[in-house]
């Protein structure tokens, strides 16, 4: 068995140079690999290509990158809570390529599932579609979307083994287990890393076999991107 758990979030992302192309886990700010970013952070790599369901906010996920203009381009499907992205992408100093969120997700699955591309019907006739293959099938549109080509993933789980075994916790369980899927090499940050064998089988939300590193993470916050409360 290949040794996969390393002591930390810098030792989890050696490889990790300027230029790469790296998929991230997470949806809204729910299942973010933090330690990971804050890494990336510290390690000044620049010209990323990030994918990812969001951009994170000012000062929390993918922002955190943004902010220091390490991210070349953004391939993301929700990026309305960050506000210097938005000055980015209106400035031209951010590439960005906006996909429908389950083309993103259907994406990342052919990836992990070893398929060059995909039809959907989501985004044909749209700006979306511009310069893309469509086939009709049935009478129907459809729109040809490739996988994604990924240096690296990094994901973030609730529980994981010195396997690689992936448990995810109720919304975090969104983009992380696909993404697992799709990385030339995976990266999993866990809350809490348990002996080998602690996990229930039928439980195991990503198989040990898609992950090469893993380490515990820390300081994790919980934070809420938007609080809605009713009044009474």
């Amino acid at each position: 068995m290949l040794k996969k758990v390393v002591n930390n979030a810098a030792e989890a992302i050696e490889g990790i140079e300027s230029g790469a192309v790296i998929m991230l886990g997470g949806f809204g700010l729910c299942g973010i690999p933090e330690n990971c970013i804050q890494a990336l952070v510290q390690k000044g790599v620049k010209d990323l290509t990030c994918i990812s369901n969001n951009a994170g906010v000012d000062d929390f996920g993918i922002g955190l990158l943004l902010q220091t203009k390490q991210v070349k381009k953004m391939v993301s499907s929700y990026v309305g809570e960050n506000a210097e992205f938005e000055r980015q992408l209106l400035s031209g100093e951010l590439e960005v390529e906006l996909i429908p969120q389950g083309t993103l997700a259907t994406r990342c699955m052919a990836t992990g599932y070893g398929m060059p591309a995909v039809f959907t019907p989501a985004g044909v006739g749209t700006e979306v579609a511009i310069g893309k293959e469509t086939r009709e099938f049935n009478g129907k549109t459809y729109l040809l979307e490739h996988a994604f080509d990924s240096d690296f993933a990094i994901v973030k789980a609730w529980k994981g083994d010195a396997h690689g075994n992936l448990v995810f916790r109720a919304t975090s369980r969104n983009f992380n287990p696909l993404m697992a899927m799709a990385g030339k090499i995976t990266i999993a940050e866990v809350e809490e890393l348990v002996p080998v064998g602690t996990l229930e089988p039928d439980h195991i939300h990503t198989p040990g076999i898609y992950v090469n590193r893993i380490f515990q993470g820390s300081n994790y916050q919980k934070r809420i991107e938007q609080v809605t409360t009713s009044k009474r």
